[in-house]
This record gives C-alpha cells, sequence and structure tokens, in this order.
C-alpha cells in the first residue's frame, strides 16, 4: 500500500486553531451536564455558582475569549495511522509550531517554564507540549488536544496498592485525592481513574479516561459499575461547585483498565476541572 502524505503545515494549522477552539467553547456534553447540575443540585450557593459557570461559558464563547485565566500547558494524543507519511517536517515539530501560532495569536496565557525546580523562566511559547503517540493501523492521523490546567493537574495521585487492596482499596484512593483536592481543581469537576499497568500506563489511562464522552459509562459493566459508586461516593463529600457546599462535586468518573502484573495494583487519578476543555481532528 503506498504511504499516504499529510504536510507538517497542514498539521501546525489544524493544531493553532484547536488551542484556541479548546480555550474558548466548552464542548457541548459538559455544557449539558452543567445545565443538568443546576436542576439537581441541592445548595442554593452552589445551584447559583453553577449558573455562574454557565455564564461565563457563554459569554467565552461570545466574545470568543478564555474559559479561564489558566489557559492551560498543551496536553496532545496523537494516534498515527502506519501507512501516514509526515512531509515538510516533523510531527512533534509541527505540533509544537502549531501550539505556539495559536496561543499567541489566541492571546492565551503561556504557562511552560524552564527548569522548574530552579529559575523557571517562562518559555513565552507554551511549549514544550506533552505528546503522546500511538501508532494505529490506516492512513490517517487524529489529534486530541488538552489544555490542562495547573489547578487540577496538580490535584494528580499515583498509588501502587497491593493486589489483597481490591476494589474497597481502589475506591477509598480515588475518594480520598478528590476529597482532599477539595476546591483547588475547581469543582464540579471530571475524575479520570486508571487502572493496572504500570505507574506511567495508569497515568496515562487516567488522563485518556477524561476525553471519553462525559458520562458514558465505561463498556465493561463491571467497571461501570464502579464508576457509579466513585461518582455516589464523591458527590456525597459535600465539596459542591468551587468548593462552596453541595452535591455536585464531580460531573461524571470515568474508568479505564488495563491488565497488571500478579504482584501490582497501580491506581491513578487525573482530575479535570469545570472548564473541561479538549479538541480532536483527523486529517
Amino acid at each position: 500500500m503506498a504511504l499516504r502524505e499529510i504536510r507538517a503545515d497542514e498539521i501546525s494549522r489544524a493544531v493553532a486553531t484547536m488551542c484556541q477552539e479548546a480555550n474558548f467553547f466548552l464542548p457541548e456534553d459538559v455544557l449539558d451536564a452543567l445545565k443538568k447540575a443546576v436542576s439537581t443540585e441541592e445548595s442554593p450557593l452552589g445551584k447559583a455558582t453553577l449558573e455562574k459557570i454557565l455564564d461565563n461559558a457563554a459569554i467565552a464563547a461570545k466574545e470568543r475569549v478564555p474559559l479561564c485565566q489558566d489557559c492551560g500547558l498543551a496536553v496532545v494524543l496523537v494516534r498515527l495511522g502506519q501507512d501516514v507519511h509526515i512531509t515538510g517536517g516533523g510531527l512533534n515539530a509541527a505540533i509544537e509550531e502549531g501550539v505556539k501560532k495559536g496561543y499567541t495569536e489566541g492571546y492565551l496565557r503561556k504557562s511552560m517554564v524552564q527548569h522548574p525546580f530552579s529559575s523557571r523562566v517562562n518559555t513565552k511559547t507554551n511549549c514544550p507540549a506533552v505528546i503522546h503517540t500511538e501508532i494505529v493501523p490506516g492512513d490517517r492521523v487524529t489529534i486530541v488536544l488538552m489544555p490542562k490546567g495547573g489547578g487540577s493537574e496538580n490535584m494528580s495521585r499515583l498509588a501502587m496498592l497491593s493486589p489483597s487492596q481490591g476494589r474497597e482499596g481502589v475506591i477509598n484512593t480515588v475518594v480520598k485525592a478528590v476529597d482532599e483536592a477539595g476546591s483547588n481543581p475547581c469543582p464540579p469537576v471530571i475524575v479520570g481513574v486508571g487502572i493496572g499497568g504500570t505507574a506511567e500506563k495508569a497515568s496515562l489511562l487516567a488522563k485518556e479516561a477524561l476525553l471519553r464522552p462525559l458520562g458514558q459509562p465505561n463498556a465493561d459493566p463491571e467497571v461501570a459499575d464502579l464508576e457509579k459508586e466513585l461518582l455516589k461516593r464523591i458527590n456525597a463529600l459535600g465539596i459542591g461547585p468551587q468548593g462552596f457546599g453541595g452535591s455536585t462535586t464531580a460531573l461524571a468518573v470515568h474508568v479505564e483498565v488495563f491488565p497488571a502484573h500478579i504482584a501490582s495494583l497501580p491506581v491513578a487519578v487525573n482530575i479535570l476541572c469545570h472548564s473541561a476543555r479538549h479538541k480532536e481532528i483527523t486529517l
């Protein structure tokens, strides 16, 4: 089979557009979940807060301004068809050129710093991006962009449980992570959970879980039941919208599972704030 060629500058243009649109427009599934939460929220202050979040989203979309002052670091997940050939430059370089262009032309805050343990000098481009690439069959390339804010990313957790801790150990780990996070990740949140694999695999699974259509249960009934139980226990914490109290701490919990070593039970938690921003394109 002949390779299908995709130009690097085409990728850059697509990523630049995605950077801006992800920061300006909340996905419809998130808007629908927030509207539903307004009708079910038990706390008057929580309900009013959710209404303000929706007002903010409407203004951002109308004015084409960022949903949040933290425009996030650029997390990019790429599914690269094995029959695709990138011409005119490298794939990662093309993605980063798009991030630079998108964040500059969209007047988006640039948040990446060099030497994070010392000088912390801003790169002024929002690069480097964090890029994860998977080689898949076919002659297309799918790019998913998730601008990830610092407040929610800082609440990430990784636990290496013993297998004997089982399902209840997983639940306790996830609920504790959300409880300790409190208002820091700007609830209502979406909670991504990765179970299995290794430390880095579980962490990536947790982030990928955030990209599933909001509230769509896992295809495995046992995992879907776990998601339901986690959501119930998290919303019983009473943290509520923006930490003001209420019954809507999380809009959804998404769990992804991978086989694990006989001696291991890795559990990773990645939390996404109510500005659940992401865009996807297939070229």
